[in-house]
């Protein structure tokens, strides 16, 4: 039986690398799904989702694996009808995201509805009715999710209700190789959507927008490997804000290095208004606490570039020791 053990009273003092983002690697990986050749993947968090896409991956005749901050990736082969497992697609909520990297390239895939951490219901409809306006024809025969392209897919105009994260990156994914435009309005804006883009790029995928509110793919013939390319996964913002928030509680001071600041705009006032001292420069964030932490204005979680709701139960820690 594992088991953390803590000895309180102490400040934290010291420097600390930022790791890879979960919310970035894996739609990363399933995008390697579409690149027809090895994919080297580096900055890669070791935790279990990371590890399921391994497995997923493996599961559908390619061939992948992590091994620390590594990972490689060889799609060159696929299942000629892929299905991914029940029992797989239930070990995280992601999983839902290889629905579009399969459409994209084989036209058809078969899966079942995603599991993961009990946060609620997490409806797919955004993915599925956007996919099915590329020209995917999908049947709902109850936990299963069969998908087929039988004409192929093709661009069109979508317009998300909810800038929903999932739905936007599967719509990129199947659109980088579809026939013709495809322009995603109200399109979600994380950077772990950026970091997805710029790994198709890199394969000659053509997107822009990425970042904004309006995301237009041209779609390519196929992607192409480039020669000795090593992609590195974007910081955990989410991560970097935990390092923080474990600060402005012990007390102390900490130099986070191998973060992007500016994906930390909507948090780092917060820490601020506190009492913490922050100062961000280059690819670093130093902190500092010393006194007692002073009561913030409302905090309202919102979708990227405000408040993340991941950051909301960490920042409750150190506010309950404010005045």
């Amino acid at each position: 039986m594992q088991k953390l053990v803590i000895e309180g009273g102490k400040m934290l003092c010291g420097e600390l690398k930022t790791q890879g983002a979960k919310n970035a690697v894996l739609p990363v990986m399933a995008a390697a799904v579409l690149c027809k050749g090895v994919s080297v993947l580096d900055n890669c968090p070791s935790i279990t989702d990371s590890y399921c896409a391994v497995r997923i991956i493996n599961c559908l005749g390619m061939k992948a694996i992590q091994s620390g901050g590594n990972c490689t990736i060889d799609a060159a082969v696929l299942d000629d009808n892929p299905t991914i497992p029940d029992r797989l697609m239930r070990e995280m909520r992601s999983s839902i995201i290889f629905m579009g990297t399969l459409l994209g390239r084989i036209g058809r895939c078969n899966l079942y509805y995603p599991g993961g951490c009990d946060l609620g219901p997490r409806p797919i409809d955004m993915h599925i009715s956007s996919l099915k306006r590329m020209g995917a024809q999908i049947e709902d025969e109850g936990e299963k999710i069969t998908c087929c392209a039988p004409n192929g897919l093709h661009g069109c105009s979508i317009a998300l209700s909810f800038p929903s994260v999932g739905a936007t990156e599967n719509i990129i994914l199947a659109a980088v190789c579809a026939e013709g435009e495809t322009v995603i309005s109200n399109a979600a804006r994380e950077p772990e959507i950026c970091c997805m883009a710029d790994f198709l790029r890199q394969y000659g995928a053509v997107i822009k927008g990425d970042g904004s509110g309006r995301i237009v793919i041209e779609g390519v013939e196929e992607l192409k490997q480039p020669e000795g390319e090593v992609f590195g996964i974007y910081p955990d913002r989410i991560a970097a804000a935990t390092y923080i928030a474990c600060v402005a509680s012990a007390g102390g001071e900490m130099l986070l290095t191998d973060c992007t600041p500016c994906h930390l705009e909507g948090v780092i006032p917060i820490f601020e208004q506190m009492g913490c001292y922050i100062k961000a420069f280059g690819s670093n964030i130093y902190i500092h606490k010393r006194d007692t932490l002073t009561a913030v204005d409302t905090i309202r979680t919102m979708v990227y570039p405000g408040f993340p709701t991941d950051v909301q139960a960490i920042v409750m820690a150190p506010l309950c020791t404010a005045r």
